[in-house]
């Protein structure tokens, strides 16, 4: 495909994140006013809570876009997706009739305060990344027991925190936690030494399900995607997460990126899911490509120090699809509800330099990368993270924004002042 224009100019320049082919959903404010949903095209945003007040958006079922979150409309079903979708199209196309009066409607991204996106009903985060499962367990095993048993079989997960979850901009405190390390007879209450970030996309559930999902219908429930930082205190995690997996190392926070990618937008950029190291259960098995070709990269910037990219990847690098995950995790019976967020788990391809995490770039701690003239083998205080992802076509892209997040220092003991 290549680029549909637009009458806003700057939707159709290479680089921008939000062509006309795009058109991602969020929640936004100005000052003075409510956060209300809000359309991203070029560097500006269109408020299409007052274009279905004044009549120009209307949808079977509607008013559908007047609360602060997109789960009314997710919620409609996917009749009303694509209405919506073909009608901003229409508004926002090239020559389009009502351009003029929809200029009154723009607002410059620079001048706006993004919120959530959407409610989060639930949060289960995956680890289904073919390279980040065998490095991170060649790290702690050995290169013999990298995978356990299970993982060529089906999407391993864990129940989060829909609590932690946090739009982009949030900062993000260090927490404290348990720690034993190798040297520790007993363990002792800290701030985490080990704090990590992780490379992930999330999926959005934007219709509920009461039984097992087909891959096939799993796919076609999904909503869209956004970036996902899973926030990861190493040290915590590695002193819990036996016998039950992880649990406080990842409850700190979630951070995601403001635009909502639906899967409309992503479909021309489809492809499959890597070739089988053992054949799935037929459950699982996918009718056609269900991953899509999504570059993802990381920038750590130090407190008093300019960016540095540390990590290039791309969501192809999965090893089982959103779908395969959502239709695994229906299995049993488990309800799914509108606004359930998924995490991909990390994403790491071959390289070195396609590693997801800070674990996996400087393999432990033992090999620390350079970030300008300083190192890191994990975060410190004052690290700003910053994902960015995007689909690239003919002469256009489809992307995400960003998802960024600074860390700041841990609080003083909570619990001093009750010892």
């Amino acid at each position: 495909m290549s680029l549909d224009r637009s009458w806003v100019e700057s939707a159709n320049e290479a680089e921008t994140d939000f062509p006309l082919n795009n058109l991602p959903y969020g929640v936004f404010s100005t000052p003075g006013e409510a956060p209300r949903c809000g359309v991203a095209i070029g560097d500006m945003i269109l408020d299409v809570a007052a274009l279905e007040r004044a009549g120009i958006i209307a949808l079977r079922g509607g008013p559908l876009l007047q609360s602060a979150t997109w789960n009314p409309l997710m919620t409609a079903g996917t009749e009303a997706w694509a209405a919506l979708r073909s009608r901003l199209r229409e508004l926002l196309a090239e020559g389009a009739s009502q351009s003029e009066a929809l200029r009154a409607h723009l607002v410059s991204q620079a001048e706006a305060r993004m919120h959530l996106p959407f409610t989060v009903a639930e949060f289960t985060d995956f680890y289904a990344s073919r390279h980040h499962a065998a490095n991170v367990g060649t790290m702690f095993r050995g290169a013999e027991n990298a995978l356990p048993p299970n993982w060529l079989s089906m999407p391993i997960g864990y129940n989060g925190r829909a609590s932690s979850v946090v739009v982009s901009g949030t900062e993000i405190r260090r927490p404290w936690g348990q720690i034993k390390g190798p040297d520790d007879a007993l363990p002792r209450f800290a701030p985490s030494e080990r704090f990590d970030f992780e490379l992930e996309m999330g999926a959005i559930l934007g219709q509920p399900s009461n039984g097992p999902l087909s891959v096939a219908k799993a796919d076609a429930m999904i909503f869209g995607y956004v970036l996902l930082n899973d926030w990861s205190a190493r040290d915590i995690q590695a002193w819990e997460y036996q016998p039950l997996g992880p649990f406080q190392a990842k409850a700190t926070a979630t951070s995601i990126s403001p635009w909502i990618v639906t899967a409309a937008a992503l479909a021309p950029f489809r492809t499959s899911t890597p070739e089988r190291e053992r054949e799935l259960l037929p459950y699982l098995q996918e009718p056609g490509p269900m991953l899509y070709d999504i570059d993802l990269e990381v920038e750590l910037a130090p407190e008093w120090a300019g960016p540095v990219t540390i990590a290039r990847t791309n969501y192809r690098e999965m090893y089982y699809s959103a779908a395969q995950q959502l239709a695994h995790h229906t299995t049993s019976g488990c309800p799914m509800r509108v606004g359930d967020l998924l995490g991909s788990g990390t994403i790491s391809g071959p390289a070195r330099e396609s590693r997801g995490a800070l674990l996996e770039l400087s393999w432990g701690g033992k090999e620390p990368i350079a970030v300008g003239d300083q190192t890191r083998s994990f975060i410190e205080d004052g690290d700003t993270l910053r994902f960015r992802g995007h689909a690239r076509g003919d002469g256009y892209r489809v992307g995400f924004g960003e998802c960024t997040g600074k860390v700041l220092p841990a609080l003083d003991d909570p619990y001093k002042a009750h010892c």
